[in-house]
């Protein structure tokens, strides 16, 4: 069952009414313009279904004098087989409805929240419902509408019902696909002719210019192997001024130790002559301690010798001078007296003791000259001693002077070769700067080289210098300048026209060969269409013919023109009363007899038909009572057992004893359409 309830406020003749249905058969009777079919179409217009017989406005369909009009449907969501139809709405009841605005707005609202008529079908593709198919929603005079129908149209209404569409469409989809191929095919067979022609023509041009682009690509290699001849030639001078650098700084190396021996000698004689120095200085010292000795000695033994002589000379003079005084006759020597003589007199005891002091000054200063000689004896040895010292003293000065002067000597030497060693030492270092400044520029430059190099390629092993080259460059240039009249353009042009003949034959052979696959597709579809179709029309022509016996009548449904699917159609033929079977169409039957056969149609087709509702709208208007009758059981006997639901409507009063069937009828009561179940 796919609708429980339906609700319509404001809908046609209805203001508002709650209309329930029920699995199965559900029949709406009531006399004509009671608003019988306003409740198909009610449905219709909530399931988004485009035909509204009765107006060509959706806004005409509101009850009269009401600005907004509302159809509701209760879409039933219960779990079959533990799954619900829609999975992403857990709940058992759907509401579907449809807003009508007098101003001519309209919209959908799900469950009451606004969608798109998009949001509906794909709500309605989950109950397999296609309400726009008249096998599945047949309203008023449709089923004369059927008749006319084609049957091709008849067919494909038929497959759409019963959910084999796709058949059709995987056919229809593979002979667009051939067509499409054909017409590729024919389109790549000519491009590929013209292109041959093309072809032929730029492959004589490409010859001259294969010998051409060789001309150019040994040209450039020439210009790469130039390049790396240079730099290769200026790496060969860069080494040489490195090796004459390494040589440089070994002579300069050999010349700073020589630098640090001539310093350490030098440093060593001035050291030395420090020495010397210090010891001179000493010697000097000593000699001067030694002279003023010496001359102090000297003065000592003159001034000793000089008194010695004033003391010898008064001595001899005092000797003379008392000589004469003991020539003096004196009263009584002093021996007498101090024998006990007769003493001297005054005067004699004067003289006397002038005498003997004298003596004892004599004897006295004669110990005075004979220690002071002693004394002078002692300085003149002593200064006989300094003389010897200072001898002594003046030859290690002498040495030592002498031996300065040498290492004076030694020191100009050494001074002398350590400031050509400097000289050297600085010539060699500006020498080596130069070098290196000429090595860092020519390095400089080498890197440059190699950049350029590298632009026009790896490095290569060269063996032949930049000028050999440049002469074979020349002879290349010669031959180039004589094919100047060829385009750069040709090979690309060659390329591309070759390439694009080899993809045109390429995609021509894939082309063959899709049609071929194509044409083996469309014939396995076909047979796919027609297979499933011919069991379908076989289950249906049964049901079918059993369905017109039971009314009087005979008759199957067939498949025409099955080899071509855009011709082939449903063919239903009918005849009554001991008739042959004729084509239905509106001439050759009666009204009864067209609704019949329709009726008979669709009761065969039911359990094919996928969807899960029904309806169809006075389904029996030109019936006679017993087809009415026999039409209505078969209705029942078509729907039971299968879950589906079918809404028949008819103006005609029905009686279904013992029968499971709902029945609702409606009236019409002062312009209100009333809706009221039969238990």
């Amino acid at each position: 069952m796919l609708i429980s309830e339906m609700i319509l406020e404001n809908f046609m003749s209805y203001e508002y009414a709650r209309i329930p249905l029920k699995p199965g058969v559900n029949v709406i009777c009531g006399p004509n313009g009671a608003g019988k079919s306003s409740i198909l179409l009610g449905i219709s217009v909530a399931l988004g279904q485009s035909y509204t017989e009765r107006s060509k406005k959706l806004s005409d369909l509101i009850r009269w004098g009401k600005d907004i009009g509302r159809v509701t449907i209760v879409l039933n969501n219960s779990k079959v087989k533990g799954r619900r139809p829609v999975p992403k709405i857990n709940k058992d009841q759907i509401y579907l409805t449809r807003v009508l605005r007098r101003d001519g707005k309209y919209w959908f609202e799900i469950d009451g929240v606004a969608a798109s008529k998009a949001d509906v079908l794909r709500l309605l593709s989950r109950f397999n419902v296609d309400p726009d198919n008249m096998l599945i929603i047949m309203h008023q005079d449709m089923a004369e509408q059927f008749v006319l129908l084609s049957p091709q149209e008849k067919l494909k209404l038929v497959e759409s019902a019963v959910g084999i569409e796709s058949y059709r469409r995987n056919v229809l989809e593979a002979q667009i696909k051939l067509s499409k191929v054909i017409s590729q095919e024919e389109s790549l067979n000519k491009m590929l002719e013209s292109a041959e022609q093309t072809l032929n023509y730029w492959r004589e041009q490409y010859g001259r210019y294969q010998e051409k682009k060789q001309l150019t690509l040994k040209r450039r290699f020439l210009e790469r192997e130039l390049s790396w001849a240079e730099v290769a030639e200026k790496e060969e001078e860069a080494n040489k001024m490195q090796r004459s650098i390494e040589e440089k700084k070994s002579i300069l190396e050999k010349i700073k130790a020589s630098i640090r021996d001539q310093t350490n000698l030098v440093e060593s004689i001035n050291r030395e002559m420090a020495g010397l120095k210090d010891a001179l200085r000493r010697m000097f010292e000593e000699r001067i301690l030694i002279e003023r000795e010496k001359a102090q000695y000297a003065s000592e033994v003159k001034t000793g010798e000089e008194i010695l002589s004033k003391m010898r000379d008064l001595l001899d003079e005092g000797i003379r001078n008392l000589k004469d005084l003991s020539k003096i006759n004196l009263p009584m020597n002093i021996e007498n007296a101090e024998s006990g003589g007769e003493p001297l007199n005054a005067e004699g005891l004067e003289i006397a003791k002038t005498i003997k002091g004298l003596n004892d000054w004599f004897n006295l200063f004669r110990s005075r000259i004979i220690e002071l000689e002693g004394l002078t004896e002692v300085s003149k040895i002593k200064l006989a001693d300094l003389e010897i010292r200072l001898l002594d003293v003046k030859d290690e000065i002498y040495k030592l002077e002498n031996k300065m002067d040498e290492l004076m000597n030694s020191l100009i030497d050494g001074r002398v070769n350590l400031a050509l060693l400097n000289y050297r030492e600085s010539e060699l270092l500006r020498e080596v700067e130069s070098l290196n400044k000429s090595l860092n520029s020519l390095l400089s430059d080498i890197n440059e080289a190699i950049r350029k190099a590298e632009e026009k390629g790896s490095r290569i092993a060269v063996l032949r210098s930049p000028y050999e080259i440049i002469d074979e460059i020349r002879i290349i240039d010669g031959r180039l300048s004589a094919m100047a009249d060829v385009s750069e353009d040709v090979e690309k042009m060659y390329e591309s026209y070759s390439k694009l003949y080899f993809e045109l034959k390429e995609k021509a052979r894939v082309a063959a060969e899709n049609r071929e696959k194509t044409l083996e597709e469309i014939k396995a579809r076909m047979e796919s269409w027609r297979n499933i179709v011919n069991s379908l029309l076989e289950s249906v022509n049964n049901k079918y013919r059993h369905i017109l016996l039971q009314v009087a009548g005979e008759g199957f449904v067939r498949l025409i023109n099955e080899n071509d699917i855009e011709a082939a159609g449903l063919e239903i033929c009918v005849g009554f009363k001991g008739s042959q079977p004729i084509p239905l169409n509106i001439y050759s039957q009666s009204g009864g007899e067209r609704s019949t056969a329709t009726m008979a149609f669709l009761l065969a087709l039911q359990k094919h038909i996928k969807s899960p509702f029904r309806a169809i709208d006075e389904y029996d208007v030109h019936m006679d009572p017993r087809n009415r009758e026999a039409i209505a059981n078969l209705l029942i006997s078509a729907v039971k057992d299968e879950g589906s639901q079918y809404l028949a409507i008819t103006p005609n009063q029905m009686f279904f004893e013992n029968r499971d069937v709902h029945i609702i009828v409606v009236q019409n009561i002062e312009g209100k359409s009333l809706v009221k179940e039969v238990a």
